[in-house]
């Protein structure tokens, strides 16, 4: 019963795939290289002691520069790994006691040949940078990284197994570009305080380091040590930077104060009630060195109210949606907190527990007067490091204030609360142990405690790494014990996935062209560790397999290839049934000439049971069968040096027809186009435009049957405890335009709009019996439509004044809305009207914040 895209398409696709991963082979075999799957040689750079004070300007004339040892000759990464640089690249290191001082000279063919797109802070656009790598501990695994542009912008980041590149790091650092005196090239001067790093206090010792230079306009990327992209992670594949000597950490404190006001404006048009609010709040950042290797953050009375919208969306499915994080202090140095991935930093300061619950305990003539979204955060601490050894040591600690909503008696008026959340400690300890060979094993646990009567929950985790010395297979697995101890809140009945269990195991070959790896995994039924995690469904047991080929270097018009196929399937755990297994594939290279990348992702997914869709426990007896569905994706995406640039993303999955099932055939379409321009090196507009349409699609009628609507009432007797499930046409879009204008590489602003609908409309109705039967229902004619409106706009002025040092300045304006029924409408136009006419929420807000740091601010010691 495969459909006949299914049957046309899948087999080409995998022929092309295999076909291409074998014919470069060839080419591949007339130049001969060093074998790419064993990383370069370690080069090292000798860095030089100044006494002689260095004025921070770009151009490098300090006499303690030409002290200095130079060093070059990079080697291209992207997109020819392995050639030479044809410009050449100095660079030179110098230290003292308090910093460290990098400065490069990038040499251009001409002026007109450096790009130099201006940029906020964190971003790197059509523009030539210089990035220094820093891997004070030699552990191989973890890194810093301090980028300056070419138009003098910064961007910083860590580097750690957890987390990959983690760009939402901030260290406070200076840095200054300049021209070289004939033009033909730029040079920069960077200087690191030994407060922006960890290290280990020895009287001499070396550290892992690289550098890199991306000159745009070849779209070239080069490293001093090489890195290749055929050989297994990053850090691994740094030179040495030696004779570092009498080093020692200082005290590192520093203290980031702010206020910020806010003026909020809400249309109630109420009596009694307010359309205008005013806040002034103030609190602060602390940051503290315990010791050489560990440091304190903590945040005291935070505000979070600047932050970017969250991306409001429908939610159908049986699972909660997943949030990005966007508060600084929760993505900031995190790498040790979110490995084994079982911190959803969105937990602290969410939803009240008991928000949904205030309903259940009205008394007669009462409603729901307030009943507040989110709980207040009183503060959160972290405390990291890592010792010369290599053991990573992480606490983190956050506390939120006890959380109520407010319910008023209809007729006298009278007020009461009902505690939705009571006080709440949440934790997380973390033991990481660097191992040789790029592996390491891992020890993690989290709690969260309540006051009172409410439940508690705690989960231990174990993790490890095994890679071979000669990093070409490894072995990595996790173990994961989870349990739940106490009450619901506000009742006396003991909270259900009381412990539970989680296990996972991945074998393979990591690099070389050909890669391959199979995994094995199992969650418990009662599998927990949503208090302070995020989980998509337990009782799984879970196996694929995967066979990988990229070729890195340029064949035919080509720069590079890659190609992946595999197999999956999974099991429901308790009782032991299947659940799902398929195939998939995927393919994608970039053009030479153009540098236009192209792809294209395909999968067969075999008959599925879905037995999270009907909302019923236990899992087992209910089910939603699935037909064996075939889903085909391309995408494009264009050289973004042009001023006009573009992605494509278009997707069709086609669903086989089902003889034991009388539904239509099933069919889901996406398409996302987003273009972007380029005005000037200052002004540019990016726009994303998503559509998505399921035809025919089957599932769970969310608002259920109601005992009240006498047509319900004959279905409710003879359901019993069967489920509703509707067939629906679901038509989503999502609209975002984003525009960014930057002054200097000081000052920018940044406007983002967001208009996101979805508009559901029911065609059948259907009984679901257990074993995944489905009896029609041509009669219930009660309308279960609805749709979904949500509009954002988020506007920032933002100036770095200092190091650290920032002034803020915010418009947020809001609105969404939820129709049901008759009220509901599949039209865009008419959504977006609505959307226009509901009420807005609109906030003004201003912040400050100054950076202070002991070492600036203590007395200088008079000269004996």
């Amino acid at each position: 019963m495969f459909s006949s895209l299914a049957l046309r398409w899948l087999p080409r696709l995998f022929a092309c795939a295999l076909l291409l991963s074998w014919g470069p082979r060839a080419a591949a075999q007339k130049s001969p290289a060093k074998p790419a799957a064993v990383a370069a040689p370690r080069r090292q750079l000798a860095a030089h002691r100044t006494a002689a004070p260095i004025k921070l300007d770009g151009l490098l004339d300090d006499a303690a520069w030409a002290e200095a040892p130079a060093t070059g000759q990079f080697t291209e990464q992207q997109p020819r790994p392995g050639r030479p640089e044809r410009l050449p690249t100095e660079v030179r290191v110098l230290y003292d006691d308090a910093a460290m001082y990098v400065g490069a000279k990038m040499v251009e063919a001409s002026p007109d040949s450096i790009r130099r797109e201006l940029t906020q802070r964190d971003g790197i656009g059509n523009t030539d940078f210089f990035g220094l790598f820093l891997d004070p501990y030699r552990d191989h695994l973890n890194g810093y990284g301090f980028i300056v542009l070419s138009t003098g912008v910064q961007f910083d980041a860590r580097y750690s197994p957890a987390n990959g590149e983690d760009d939402t790091w901030n260290a406070v650092w200076d840095s200054r570009v300049a021209p070289l005196p004939d033009g033909k090239g730029w040079s920069v001067e960077i200087r690191i305080p030994y407060s922006a790093i960890r290290f280990a206090q020895a009287p001499v010792q070396s550290w892992g380091v690289n550098f890199m230079r991306q000159r745009k306009k070849d779209n070239q990327q080069l490293f001093w040590n090489e890195v290749k992209p055929a050989v297994d992670g990053f850090v691994n594949q740094w030179g040495e930077l030696t004779a570092l000597e009498n080093l020692h950490p200082p005290l590192r404190l520093s203290l980031t104060p702010y206020v910020s006001s806010y003026v909020n404006h809400y249309p109630y048009n109420e009596q009694g009630k307010r359309n205008y609010s005013t806040s002034f709040n103030g609190g602060a950042d602390v940051k503290w060195g315990i010791n050489e290797s560990f440091t304190l953050d903590a945040t005291l009375v935070p505000d979070f109210g600047q932050v970017i919208s969250d991306n409001q969306v429908l939610n159908l499915s049986p699972f909660e949606v997943q949030y990005q994080e966007n508060r600084t202090f929760f993505t900031e140095g995190t790498e040790l907190f979110n490995k084994g991935g079982l911190f959803y930093s969105r937990r602290v300061g969410a939803q009240p527990i008991g928000f949904d619950d205030v309903g259940g305990q009205l008394r007669k003539g009462e409603f729901v007067y307030q009943n507040p979204g989110v709980t207040r955060l009183i503060n959160a601490t972290k405390v990291s490091g890592r010792t010369s050894k290599g053991l990573g040591i992480g606490v983190f600690n956050a506390v939120s204030a006890a959380s109520y909503a407010t319910v008023e008696d209809s007729v006298g008026g009278a007020r009461r609360e009902v505690l939705t959340q009571p006080l709440t400690n949440y934790n997380i300890l973390v033991l990481d142990q660097s191992l040789p060979h790029n592996s390491y094993v891992s020890l993690i646990n989290t709690n969260v405690t309540r006051a009172g009567q409410a439940y508690d929950a705690n989960v231990t985790a174990g993790l490890f790494r095994f890679v071979n010395k000669s990093n070409q297979y490894a072995l990595k697995g996790q173990v994961n014990y989870s349990q739940r101890r106490g009450q619901g809140l506000n009742s006396d009945a003991p909270v259900s996935d009381r412990s539970g269990y989680k296990y996972y195991l991945n074998y393979g070959k990591i690099s070389g062209n050909w890669t391959w790896n199979v995994d094995h995994g199992i969650e418990s039924d009662t599998y927990n560790p949503n208090d302070l995690g995020i989980l998509f469904g337990n009782n799984n047991i879970t196996q694929t397999a995967t066979v990988s080929y990229n070729k890195y270097q340029a064949f035919w018009k080509v720069n590079n290839f890659s190609s992946s196929l595999g197999a999956y399937q999974s099991l429901l755990f308790r009782p032991l049934m299947y659940q799902d297994a398929g195939l998939y594939g995927s393919a994608n290279t970039t053009f030479t000439k153009s540098f236009l990348t192209v792809g294209a992702g395909a999968d067969l997914d075999i008959t599925k049971h879905d037995y999270y869709e009907p909302r019923t426990a236990p899992l087992g007896p209910y089910y939603v069968l699935v037909p064996t569905s075939a889903h085909l994706g391309v995408f494009a995406s264009s050289d973004y040096r042009k001023k006009l640039a573009y992605d494509v993303n278009i997707g069709v999955r086609s669903y086989a027809l089902d003889e034991r099932l009388e539904r239509p055939r099933r069919a889901v379409y996406a398409l996302t186009l987003s273009p972007r321009y380029r005005v000037n090196d200052r002004l540019n507009f990016r726009y994303t435009y998503d559509y998505n349409l399921k035809v025919n699609q089957i599932g769970y009628v969310n608002d259920g049957l109601d005992a009240t609507n006498p047509l319900d009432q004959p279905l409710i007797a003879a359901f019993g405890s069967d489920v509703l499930l509707g067939g629906r046409r679901v038509s989503t879009f999502t609209n975002t335009l984003t525009t960014n204008y930057t002054f200097t590489n000081r000052l920018s602003f940044t406007i983002r709009l967001r208009h996101y609908v979805s508009a559901v409309r029911y065609q059948s109705f259907a009984r679901l019996r257990p074993g995944g039967t489905e009896e029609a229902l041509p009669d219930y004619a009660r309308n279960h439509d609805n749709s979904f409106s949500a509009f954002n706009v988020d506007a920032a002025l933002v100036w770095w004044f200092a190091p650290g040092s920032q002034v803020s300045l915010v418009w947020k304006d809001a609105t969404s809305s939820y129709l049901l029924g008759n009220e509901a409408t599949p039209l865009y136009f008419d959504n977006l009207t609505n959307t226009a006419n509901t009420p807005h929420n609109n906030n003004v807000s201003i912040k400050v914040l100054y950076y202070l740091d002991y070492l600036t601010l203590r007395p200088r010691r008079k000269a004996s």
